[in-house]
């Protein structure tokens, strides 16, 4: 399981948050609004009222052992730049900042920030792509009780062919391709005989619940 923190419970942090949890994540969430911090405790693990231009009161959470945070904090540059500062002065190792233009993105990166996220830009280039070059994943008809994801293979897979993980019989789920990266190489439909390397990702099409079980191996 991997923890996370959000802070800024606008539109995008509250839905990102609530992703995060409903893929098994334990996941902070964070905001000076007393109002969406309620909002969101249904949907994290924990979730505060708290002052994150505050470099004390940031410091004071732990933050730095988790895997990631985000920062969501709306149209206010100096806040989210304040914040991804403070964050990098602490110790956190990914931090993703939405970003509202090129300049406050440039800004983000020299004060800490890891990724940068321009989410209507993103999803615009998403849905254009997808519409000028369709590939056979737009067509699978998933409900929402089904994932395809790419997932690290967890330790006890390692070294192990995929007849002998027997996955789809002990985790109902289908590995559907293998992206190799040392060397590059892209395995659609791999073979019973494949082995797994540490370096391997898995692409896997299954059940939302089973796919968090063979993340949980990690």
């Amino acid at each position: 399981m991997k923890r996370f923190a959000v802070i800024g419970l606008g539109n995008f942090g509250f839905h990102a948050a609530k992703a995060l949890y409903e893929d098994g994540n334990e996941v902070l969430a964070i905001d000076s609004d007393k109002g969406r911090v309620q909002a969101i405790d249904a949907h994290c693990t924990e979730a505060i009222v708290l002052d994150a231009t505050d470099k004390d009161s940031l410091k004071a959470l732990g933050l730095e052992n988790l895997n990631g945070v985000i920062v969501s904090t709306g149209t206010k540059i100096s806040i989210s730049i304040l914040i991804c500062l403070y964050l990098q002065e602490i110790g956190i190792k990914k931090i993703l900042v939405k970003a509202l233009d090129e300049d406050h993105a440039k800004i983000l990166k020299r004060v800490g920030a890891t990724e940068i996220i321009h989410p209507e830009r993103d999803m615009a280039v998403r849905i254009s792509r997808g519409l000028s070059r369709p590939n056979i994943l737009d067509f699978i008809p998933l409900s929402e009780d089904f994932d395809l994801v790419q997932v690290g293979p967890p330790r006890e897979f390692i070294g192990k062919n995929l007849k002998d993980l027997n996955l789809r019989a002990k985790y109902n789920v289908h590995v559907i391709a293998i992206k190799e990266l040392v060397p590059e190489n892209f395995v659609l439909v791999p073979p019973a005989s494949f082995v797994i390397k540490d370096s391997d990702i898995l692409i896997m099409l299954g059940k939302s619940e089973d796919i968090r079980g063979i993340k949980a191996l990690k």
